[in-house]
């Protein structure tokens, strides 16, 4: 019985190194699929890097520190 199992394992490897090596054509995922993203990329000398105000730099968050409480009302439910 376990001869049997070792034969069945030996041909699932062998199936799969076929079909990861592409004895059965190309993978899909080896081709250019999405070739509209080569036309759609950022150039980089189009960026223009430029300082922020104040009033921006006041909205952005700062890393390594807690996010601002909101201000949030809250009142005990009557019943």
């Amino acid at each position: 019985m376990l001869r049997w199992l070792i034969a069945i394992l030996f041909l699932a490897n062998l199936i799969a190194f076929g079909l990861a090596s592409g004895m059965l054509g190309p993978l899909p995922a080896a081709g250019a699929r999405e070739a509209h993203h080569l036309e759609r990329q950022v150039h980089p000398e189009w960026l223009k890097a430029r300082p922020i105000s104040e009033a921006q730099a006041a909205e952005q968050v700062i890393v390594g520190q807690p996010d601002p409480t909101p201000t949030i009302s809250s009142a005990p439910l009557g019943g």
